[in-house]
């Protein structure tokens, strides 16, 4: 088995050449614009990737659950039927003119009151709430999704154009405007998820374990939920919702570097992630000409992870 050390030497070579190639490949024009140019949505597609792959990691990590993600548990589908319930409310042109700022404020602090509404308060110290916990982010997703199915039916289906655009990711057409905003408070947020990564060790143990190791599990969880809202609103707003990714790269990581400590896992799956997202852009958009979204294709693949991981029974 090649040590870790290694197979990060060797991600983080691979993202690199993925990033040299979504900036150079079929560059024609002068580089005074292509960098700028490319280099805001560079900047944005790595930290679409680095909140997804970081979230998904932490996740999974506080509900002892491999297949379990943030966007399977609802965060994408409360982010739908937020916008849904603003293009119902106040109409299309009213939210397009939205400044991205006060779109993105009250998504994520929709999404961190949600988190810590649902899931915080079933996150106690016995281990039999984590089951209740899962079974209510299930249903909570499923809830989001049919509330936001009743306002599109009342929706003008002019202004549901508006809707329908933003409730898919959307990899060529990103919200760089929020750059300033977003940086910022991801790297805050990975900073934190790194300070706490030998405590999310003990953490994965289990409850008990945890516990007679001197770690406050509940405490813990509540941070984890807290980052891990922000982290999903930041992506969000960003592309809009990506449903498998997360379960893709994180899976990945675990099979290409197995092993349970937080200091290797999640600056793997980090770098995965970015391979995953820039150099599948740039083969779709550079070399494919967009003969197909980049999301379709990391859809079909998550979907086909997600059903590996229950066929096997990976679920933990």
């Amino acid at each position: 088995m090649a040590k870790p050390r290694n197979v990060l030497l060797v991600l983080g070579a691979l993202a690199l050449v993925a990033v040299l190639g979504y900036m150079t490949l079929g560059a024609k024009a002068p580089w005074s614009f292509l960098l700028p140019y490319r280099g805001e949505k560079l900047v944005a597609l790595v930290l679409v990737a680095v909140s997804v792959s970081t979230a998904t990691v932490l996740f999974q990590t506080i509900t002892f659950n491999r297949i379990l993600t943030p966007s399977i548990m609802g965060f994408d589908a409360l982010y739908v039927l937020i916008l849904t319930g603003a293009v119902w409310a106040l109409g299309g042109i009213a939210v397009m003119r939205m400044p991205p700022v006060v779109s993105f404020a009250v998504t994520g602090g929709a999404m961190i009151l949600a988190s810590l509404a649902l899931f915080g308060t079933l996150l106690g110290q016995a281990r039999a709430d984590i089951m209740r916990m899962i079974l209510t982010g299930i249903i909570f997703g499923v809830l989001c999704r049919s509330l936001t199915g009743f306002l599109q039916r009342m929706i003008d289906p002019n202004e549901f154009a508006v809707v329908q655009v933003a409730s898919y990711a959307r990899f060529t057409d990103i919200e760089t405007g929020l750059l300033w905003l977003a940086a910022p408070l991801t790297l805050g947020a990975l900073a934190l998820a790194w300070r706490m990564r030998r405590a999310l060790d003990v953490v994965s143990l289990g409850t008990d374990t945890a516990i007679t190791l001197g770690e406050r599990p509940g405490r813990r969880q509540l941070q984890v939920l807290v980052l891990v809202a922000l982290l999903v609103s930041v992506s969000t707003a960003l592309v809009g919702p990506v449903a498998f990714l997360g379960l893709l790269v994180v899976s990945l990581a675990h099979a290409i570097l197995p092993t349970p400590y937080h200091a290797q896992l999640l600056p793997a799956a980090g770098l995965i992630s970015i391979i995953v997202l820039v150099g599948g852009q740039t083969v779709l958009e550079r070399v494919l000409q967009l003969a197909t979204p980049l999301s379709v294709v990391v859809d079909v693949l998550g979907g086909i992870v997600f059903l590996a991981l229950i066929l096997k029974g990976a679920a933990k």
